[in-house]
């Protein structure tokens, strides 16, 4: 949405009416704009239910210093939210609220009033990746961060059974305009996450005088935003969904209702990066690259299986992403058959230089050892099953377990498919695993 901070000569025109008229009209046009703002007016009033306080997130850029100023309004008919807890990086500062707050350690605790109160500070957006660019921008004309990057993930102590009603409000510069992934075109958007009783915005959000294109794919509703005069190839990147995102709804039963891709150039980093029902791509990286494989599916595909593995195990997630892209191009007909086998042949040529699979982060030579590890188990599920199953079966089984990847599990898994313990996660096959688990495993 887009809210104005101030008005410009132009919006107060001469009129044959009276000063006081004119005053009272400049006085609800203030209101008009402080409500759309998400201001404490009809709209944001505590909830009926005497279990549920309302909680307004209000996010306000200053595109000259590249800082955002958040600001928590709660509400609450009873004291319902006891205390916050947040521990902030170093890019938040200036902490100020209502009732008790305390700050030691990069640690805040706020203590807010009965009826509820205010807690504000303000975030440097700007955060370095690497070298080659950021991962988090706020400039002049455009911003793109995750919510996570403005907004501290919080614990709360509250009245047992007490819940949030959260929104998530922008005040913008004239002009602007932003992209969540809650996909509210206008007015408070609300934040409803039915796994936390603390609902607070989380994925990417892109900010400034922006070109957006949307579009329903297999049940999923897409958007491509991005800032004009970036290069953004967003009808590019929907046609490429179109052909892909059916294959992946066969794939997985139950597909994300949204997905919000962003993109920008410079300064921004390279390369591609998901977040909860959203992703960014860098406007540089090919939708497909040379060797047949897709940064963006690689990133669709991590938000749709939405898996976390233990210490250690980062090759499975990553293989299994780096594996489906790959399929989905495949089994869509994007690709033909002879590319798809020449990128499995460039990834076995890239595996051969890594030295070990289980390891803290999986670098692109791992990733590549893992889709190889990961076909052979594939390929020895459909021999001994007669062609009936295949690794699509584990894959849904391990993410409808909906909790952090093992090994363990997935031999677990694999070995109901197979009727035997999977000769493709032999530990000799897994080099570096040995000392993370057994168990399970063929020795």
């Amino acid at each position: 949405m887009n809210c104005f901070s101030s008005l410009s000569p132009h919006d107060s025109r001469d009129s044959p009416t009276s000063g006081g008229t004119k005053c009272r009209c400049v006085f609800l046009l203030c209101l008009i704009c402080c409500t759309a703002c998400g201001a404490p007016a009809s709209e944001s009033r505590a909830p009926s239910d005497p279990l549920v306080y309302r909680i307004d997130y209000v996010v306000r850029p200053n595109r000259t210093d590249g800082t955002v100023e958040v600001t928590l309004n709660l509400l609450q008919s009873r004291n319902l939210l006891r205390e916050v807890t947040m521990r902030p990086d170093n890019r938040s500062s200036d902490f100020r609220a209502d009732g008790d707050l305390d700050i030691t350690d990069r640690v805040v605790r706020w203590k807010p009033p009965a009826a509820g109160g205010t807690i504000s500070w303000h975030v440097d957006v700007e955060h370095r990746r690497d070298d080659s660019g950021y991962d988090a921008w706020l400039g002049m004309d455009w911003g793109l961060f995750r919510a996570e990057d403005i907004i501290p993930r919080a614990a709360t102590r509250t009245l047992k059974g007490a819940r949030s009603e959260s929104w998530l409000v922008f005040s913008l510069p004239h002009g602007w305009s932003a992209v969540t992934q809650y996909f509210s075109k206008s007015g408070p958007i609300r934040i409803d996450n039915r796994q936390r009783r603390f609902d607070q915005p989380s994925g990417w959000i892109v900010l400034g005088n922006l070109g957006v294109r949307r579009e329903k794919i297999a049940g999923m509703r897409v958007a491509v935003a991005g800032p004009v005069d970036h290069s953004v190839r967003r009808l590019d990147t929907l046609a490429l969904l179109n052909w892909t995102l059916p294959e992946l709804a066969r794939l997985l039963p139950e597909l994300p209702r949204r997905l919000t891709v962003v993109s920008a150039g410079e300064p921004m980093w390279r390369g591609g990066l998901s977040a909860p029902r959203s992703l960014y791509l860098h406007t540089d990286r090919p939708l497909i690259s040379e060797n047949a494989t897709s940064t963006l599916l690689h990133e669709v595909m991590h938000l749709s299986l939405d898996l976390s593995a233990d210490d250690g195990l980062d090759w499975i997630i990553e293989g299994l992403a780096e594996y489906y892209s790959l399929e989905l191009l495949n089994r869509s007909g994007t690709i033909s058959a002879s590319r798809y086998a020449l990128a499995q042949a460039d990834l076995a040529h890239w595996a051969a230089s890594a030295t070990t699979l289980c390891r803290q982060s999986s670098t692109g030579a791992t990733t590549a050892l893992a889709v190889g590890v990961l076909s052979a188990l594939d390929q020895e599920i459909r021999d001994r099953s007669d062609g009936n199953a295949s690794l699509d079966d584990v894959v849904r089984e391990l993410t409808a377990l909906g909790k952090r990847i093992d090994l363990v599990e997935l031999a677990e898994i694999a070995e109901r498919f197979v009727g035997a313990k999977p000769d493709a996660l032999h530990i000799d096959k897994l080099p570096g695993c040995r000392n993370i688990a057994t168990d399970n495993l063929a020795t």
